[in-house]
């Protein structure tokens, strides 16, 4: 069956607005998405998924002390120039590629009114065109990127589409999660599903699965007049979750697909922890002496 050509998914919204108030007193004067992890920001990870995926328009949502991510993505001529004099032509070559990596604009969010608002502050820059969302909180470790995967369901039915990740009933009050039933989608049927329903932060007992919204989504330009009438939720906040209730209230579908791959948690300090401490043993240059040191450990 012939799928007509949709819209291609040019644009990624990074909404980095927040206070990280989490991790500090590290993010008191710098933002939680300059964190790194080894020797690159958790941001860095997360675009790099984007570009990755063919994605390279970047709509970053900033706010107040947010000005590193701005210098870490632009062109540095001073330490350029100091690399190229001492013969790092390594490093130099890293520090080039994370400029010309993307096509950056800036928005800023003037007041951190949830994720929903902050979505909504990239509306003029996005255009009326399908885009795609990603939280630079979940750094997802994958052989096919998730925001990849994710495009392929988009292309095959033109619809909205949330990563969905299987997530313990006990801490299942920490996410927007769905109710939905199987489609079949590239012969397998445990991945995919078509959205009835999404709850934002339900208490455990009534949770509709133990399937969880994380931090990457697709989504029609529709989107925005859906946000346009959602209420403020908890805390005051508009909350994307109940945006796409709205959404699909107005008979637009959802797809929630179970992507493939691992995710890391880097907005939690125990996965962060953990995300350092995978990423460091996969590196060529790092892995096996912080392995045989992992393992002298008296644990």
């Amino acid at each position: 069956m012939a799928h007509p050509p949709y819209p291609r998914i040019r644009k990624a919204v990074f909404p980095a607005a927040g206070l990280g108030t989490r991790f500090l007193p590290a993010t008191k004067a710098q933002p939680k998405e300059m964190l790194p992890l080894v020797d690159k920001p958790i941001i860095q990870y997360v675009i790099e998924e984007a570009v990755a995926s063919g994605v390279d328009n970047i709509v970053m949502i900033t706010g107040r002390g947010k000005a590193a991510i701005e210098d870490h993505f632009d062109v540095s001529y001073e330490l350029e120039k100091i690399l190229e004099e001492r013969g790092k032509t390594d490093l130099l070559q890293q520090v080039r590629d994370i400029s010309a990596l993307i096509h950056m604009t800036y928005v800023r969010q003037k007041e951190a009114l949830g994720l929903g608002h902050a979505i909504l502050t990239a509306r003029e820059a996005v255009g009326r065109e399908p885009f795609a969302v990603m939280l630079g909180d979940d750094v997802i470790d994958s052989a096919t990127p998730c925001l990849q995967q994710m495009i392929a369901v988009y292309e095959k039915y033109g619809q909205s589409v949330v990563a969905i990740h299987e997530v313990p009933l006990a801490s299942i009050s920490s996410y927007g999660v769905i109710a939905g039933k199987p489609v079949d989608h590239n012969g397998t049927p445990d991945r995919l599903y078509e959205i009835t329903d999404l709850v934002e932060k339900p208490p455990a007992d009534k949770a509709p699965s133990n399937l969880a919204i994380i931090g990457r989504y697709l989504l029609t330009p529709e989107i925005f007049d859906a946000l346009e009438k959602t209420a403020p939720g908890r805390g005051g906040e508009i909350q994307l979750t109940d945006g796409l209730h709205n959404l699909l209230a107005s008979g637009q579908k959802i797809y929630g697909l179970r992507f493939e791959g691992r995710r890391h948690d880097a907005g939690d300090k125990l996965g962060f922890l953990k995300a350092t401490v995978e990423f460091a043993l996969k590196r060529e240059d790092l892995g096996k002496e912080f392995r045989a040191y992992l393992k002298g450990l008296a644990l």
